[in-house]
């Protein structure tokens, strides 16, 4: 996993902070044990439930625990995904340059990112031991598209925030960015993207993307 001392495309955050990426990660695990809620629940009755059930998972899981990427990959792909708005994330992250992209360069940034992030993770879930998820009050109106539940993670150590912000599609809440202890996660990349693709293009950006997952995987 990725260090404070990582450069490009790196979390950029220090060490303290994993705990809540990890949190983050194992709630992305998870989503599926809430898929038959997503349809009437509240958006922070899903995060509740999801949060407590995603940590109770990982703790039971030994493969996530000892850090088996290509099971979180399976579990991205096969639970996750339905419920994560991951082509808006991506889009955020990617800024004005997602307009130039083509369709495959879309597609390709979205896989070559899922892979990134879900890779910069992965080690991460096995530091999962005693957390427990306090929800904060929703600030929202009734009638409200897109919301931000405010949770704490708690466990040894002081409490780590962790903000979701969320969309509703039809009668579904999706995720669509995730703040940790005050940084976004798609605006923690922007610059990285950024910088990217003024020196070589979408290409260039795809190009060091699966770069970096290669040499994860290796």
């Amino acid at each position: 996993m990725p260090t404070a001392a990582s450069t490009r495309f790196g979390t950029r955050h220090p060490g303290p902070r994993r705990l809540a990426l990890q949190a983050f990660a194992a709630l992305g695990l998870a989503v599926s044990f809430a898929a038959s809620a997503t349809a009437t629940s509240s958006p922070e009755d899903l995060i509740r439930k999801v949060s407590t059930e995603v940590l109770d998972a990982v703790k039971a899981d030994k493969a996530i625990q000892a850090g088996d990427v290509s099971r979180v990959l399976t579990l991205v792909d096969e639970k996750v995904m339905p419920h994560v708005n991951f082509q808006r994330m991506t889009a955020s992250a990617v800024g004005r340059f997602w307009r130039q992209a083509t369709p495959e360069q879309r597609q390709r940034l979205q896989d070559e990112f899922k892979t990134l992030l879900v890779r910069t993770y992965s080690g991460a879930l096995a530091q999962v031991k005693d957390q427990t998820v306090e929800l904060r009050p929703v600030r929202a109106n009734p009638g409200d598209t897109e919301v931000m539940v405010r949770t704490q993670i708690r466990g040894r150590g002081d409490p780590i925030q962790l903000d979701y912000r969320l969309e509703k599609t039809g009668d579904a809440w999706k995720i669509y960015d995730v703040n940790v202890l005050g940084v976004w996660l798609v605006q923690s990349y922007q610059p990285q993207f950024a910088q990217e693709i003024n020196a070589g293009g979408i290409d260039g950006l795809i190009a060091k993307l699966a770069e970096r997952n290669k040499a994860a995987r290796s």
